[in-house]
């Protein structure tokens, strides 16, 4: 069986706390974000009262399609994405966008993001 979904008319918008939104497009057990962090947005201040942890505990897999965005693991050092960087981030980690554009992720790693726990 195939599908196909257009992500402009996605199955689900999830608004952050402010700062952007993540709209998801599920075809059976595939799942596909595209994240629109806007400048100021910081996961510990957008996401985290949504998710109820101290830090992101979702595996992101994906690629910035736009802007940049620093990523600080909790036991780690940060690093810094930008346009054509593909990502494969471990859960436990802080984040933030970085200047005065949007950053625009596409993530297959949002099946649970930005969702209450």
């Amino acid at each position: 069986m195939s599908a196909k979904q257009n992500i402009e008319d996605a199955h689900e918008r999830r608004p952050f706390t402010d700062h952007g939104h993540m709209d998801v497009v599920t075809l059976g057990d595939f799942t596909l974000g595209r994240g629109v962090f806007e400048p100021g947005w910081r996961w510990s201040d957008d996401v985290k009262p949504i998710a109820g942890t101290d830090s992101c505990q979702v595996h992101h897999t994906g690629f910035c399609v736009s802007g940049q965005m620093t990523i600080k693991p909790d036991d780690g050092d940060e690093i810094t994405i930008g346009p054509g960087d593909v990502i494969d981030l471990d859960p436990g980690h802080d984040a933030w966008t970085v200047g005065d554009e949007p950053c625009v992720l596409l993530d297959t790693g949002v099946a649970a993001y930005a969702t209450p726990t």
